[in-house]
């Protein structure tokens, strides 16, 4: 079951695989195809609890900030699918599951309760709402750019990469690694016949 009547895909990976990048040019490309096509951004950078910890250095990871970004990778879906053909979303509820157990004392009171709720929460919705994972490998330079909302997980990028793509996993959701070392073009030229492949988009 798609979001009502909307195909929807999603792009993850750990952080600075090019996954934005990679949502916005596949989004353009399927725009000039005339397909009716959304795309949604990242939660974290529009959340007030992530600018405070991250931007202005105001407390650490905790569980409000967590389920505030869960809460996102539900709510924002499900309102951009609204008449629209194809979601490109960019992550998934599994990928701030997967950062919050990397991030979140599970010894503190609630903790691990809320992230095992939450991890059968995502899993059965995963299973429903989305149709595809093109989960990304390539692992780019964090600092490049300057990008600032990176700066508290910068030593978890590649046990990230691990975390997130087990925590894909636990749903049914048909997961495809993009091939490394791809232009952004390229990638999107092969994620465009594999999902055409699985039907989602007609040819």
């Amino acid at each position: 079951m798609p979001i009502r009547d909307c195909r929807v895909i999603a792009v993850e990976g750990t952080q600075a695989a090019g996954k934005t990048t990679f949502v916005h040019a596949l989004t353009s490309h399927l725009r000039e195809r005339s397909i009716n096509v959304n795309c949604t951004g990242e939660p974290a950078r529009v959340s007030p609890f992530m600018e405070d910890i991250v931007l202005n250095g105001k407390g650490d990871f905790d569980l409000v900030a967590e389920l505030d970004l869960l809460a996102q990778h539900f709510t924002v879906p499900l309102r951009a699918a609204r008449h629209h053909q194809v979601l490109i979303t960019d992550k998934t509820p599994a990928n701030v599951l997967a950062l919050a157990g990397l991030v979140l004392d599970p010894t503190e009171p609630g903790v691990a309760a809320v992230l095992s709720a939450a991890e059968v929460l995502c899993r059965s919705w995963m299973s429903l709402a989305y149709d595809v994972v093109l989960y990304c490998e390539d692992r780019y330079d964090q600092k490049a750019g300057g990008d600032r909302m990176r700066e508290k997980v910068l030593g978890l990028q590649d046990e990230a990469a691990e975390a997130i793509y087990q925590a894909l996993r636990f749903s049914t959701v048909k997961i495809l690694k993009v091939p490394m070392d791809l232009t952004v073009a390229e990638r999107v030229q092969w994620a465009v016949e594999r999902v055409v492949e699985m039907g989602l988009l007609a040819a």
